[in-house]
């Protein structure tokens, strides 16, 4: 949530009225959270089941965005026995394509792999209207106990949101073996985020505008109130429980310093502080900061070479080679925050643009979303080094 929404959200508080907008992106459907399900493949099957009937298509090529969005398995590589798996989840807004390099990585390494598909989730993002973490967080319980029917080590991962619930439900789960997290949503730069469990009472959402053409499969580009609303509960939960106690199993953490949604600085002094296991490692993507530890891995996060700027929050997830999202890949983000219109047409057209977190600009270059990692295969080895693979 970016502070340009403050003076919307103070005026939906006041003037408690309602935003309705008519278009089907902003019209709740009737897809119903899958709750009922005695296997992966089961789970799989039903929500898809609920997505045909309930995905607002963006693309002629409907298969495509189903798989985008459809929660997914690996099977390890090379590895008859099952004997580590991992769970990943997505983030607010996002998709089980957030992972799609990540998985494989992992099961190169001898992980199965499974993602979940949050609630309002996968069809429109009106579906957030009625989302509540708490459904979330019992997704998360119900496929960790599938898991643990597969293999002998379960671990958790999560990006932004998904990182918080990842945590939620591993500080009470001693059986958890470690944490894979991806610019983890721990804390974020909005001031005023307390304030949408009470603005989403009043107001749909914060922003009273028409969707404009839309391809991009995989993320929403819209969030109702609700959906901030929440993801401030999981924030709220994980800052309360890491006020009172550390955390001591393996941690492997990203951070990029110009992240246009977190608090980074903050995430990094609770990780320093916090996380307490000798091994845990946390990348960071950017300047040096200030009294590095042996912990941390810099990475400098501006790479002419790849006409990149800084590296973004959704950045790290994705090798280069992506198909949609890498170097040579077939979806550009343009809209990144830019004020001056001709910028999102020229790189609308296809012209050589830099990359960047949500927000940047500098003289003289047009930004897109920074949406791929150049040092991902960097990354991978860095996590596998925290839990000895």
């Amino acid at each position: 949530m970016k502070p340009l929404l403050l003076p919307i959200l103070l005026t939906a508080l006041l003037c408690g009225c309602q935003s309705k907008i008519s278009h089907p992106l902003m019209t709740p459907s009737s897809f119903k959270p899958v709750e009922e399900y005695v296997s992966f493949n089961e789970y799989v099957e039903k929500t898809a089941g609920e997505l045909r009937s309930n995905r607002y298509f963006l693309t002629d090529n409907h298969e495509q965005e189903l798989k985008a969005n459809l929660p997914f398995e690996v099977k390890p590589l090379g590895s008859p026995a099952q004997r580590r798996g991992i769970l990943l989840i997505h983030g607010l807004g996002d998709s089980p394509w957030s992972f799609v390099d990540i998985s494989q990585s992992l099961a190169e390494q001898g992980f199965l792999v499974r993602t979940v598909l949050l609630s309002g989730h996968g069809t429109r993002p009106a579906d957030l209207i009625n989302a509540d973490f708490r459904d979330w967080q019992t997704l998360v319980e119900k496929q960790v106990a599938l898991l643990k029917q597969e293999v002998d080590e379960v671990y958790l991962g999560g990006f932004s949101t998904g990182g918080n619930l990842a945590f939620l439900y591993a500080e009470k789960d001693n059986d958890i073996r470690g944490l894979m997290l991806f610019s983890p949503g721990f804390q974020t730069d909005e001031p005023l985020i307390s304030l949408t469990p009470a603005a989403a009472l009043f107001r749909d959402w914060l922003r009273s505008e028409v969707p404009g053409t839309q391809t991009n499969i995989a993320r929403y580009f819209q969030t109702p109130t609700n959906g901030f609303a929440q993801y401030y509960q999981t924030s709220k939960r994980v800052l309360d429980s890491l006020e009172d106690d550390d955390f001591d199993r393996p941690v492997f953490m990203v951070l990029t310093e110009h992240d246009s949604v977190l608090e980074v600085n903050e995430i990094r002094r609770l990780f320093n502080e916090r996380f307490t296991h000798p091994d845990n490692r946390l990348m960071w993507f950017g300047s040096e900061p200030s009294a590095a530890t042996d912990r941390e891995i810099v990475v400098n996060g501006r790479m002419p070479e790849f006409r990149i700027s800084n590296m973004s929050h959704m950045g790290i997830l994705f090798s280069p080679e992506n198909s949609y999202y890498g170097i040579n890949g077939t979806e550009r983000i343009c809209r990144n925050g830019q004020e001056v219109l001709d910028a999102m047409a020229f790189c609308q057209q296809g012209n050589p643009v830099w990359y960047s977190a949500w927000g940047y600009q500098e003289e003289g270059k047009v930004h897109a979303r920074l949406t791929f990692n150049p040092v991902f295969e960097q990354m991978m080895e860095e996590a596998f080094s925290v839990f000895d693979l």
